[in-house]
């Protein structure tokens, strides 16, 4: 089975570049509601993905007195600065369902990059469990 057929095209897909400062993409986050979104280079190669923890655990990092964090202060550092690389690994187009599955375990979107390591769009963790329960259908059905 093809993936393409299960991906949500990068122009419909949230997302953040790196060059955002923190305060950019947290109200990016904010405005679409989105826990965990992928980060994408000025060439559009994906980056890794960054989450609402992420934004947190360096805000607080990087802010030794909580009540000295001001929206300004967001403004210092880029979300470059906060991913962590290799946390969620994409797939290629060409994966197959199974290798999918094992991904979608760890996150609620997998992100897809094709051959250049560009990234083209996300397949949701819903969309894999809704092919694999059609399929299970399908197999109940054969052995009735």
């Amino acid at each position: 089975m093809n993936i393409a057929s299960f991906l949500s095209p990068k122009e419909e897909v949230t997302f953040l570049r790196d060059d955002m400062t923190i305060r950019q993409g947290l109200e990016k986050m904010k405005r679409y509601g989105y826990t965990a979104v992928p980060v994408i280079d000025a060439e559009d190669r994906y980056v890794g993905v960054v989450s609402e923890g992420d934004f947190l655990w360096n805000i607080l990092n990087h802010n030794s007195e909580l009540d000295t964090i001001t929206m300004k202060s967001l403004e210092k550092l880029s979300v470059r600065d906060i991913i962590q690389s290799g946390k969620i690994r994409p797939v290629c187009i060409d994966t197959n369902m199974e290798e999918l599955l094992g991904q979608a375990q760890m996150q609620n979107f997998v992100p897809v990059i094709d051959d250049r390591n560009v990234f083209i769009g996300i397949i949701t963790r819903s969309e894999i469990i809704k092919y694999f329960i059609k399929k299970q259908i399908e197999i109940a059905e054969k052995q009735i």
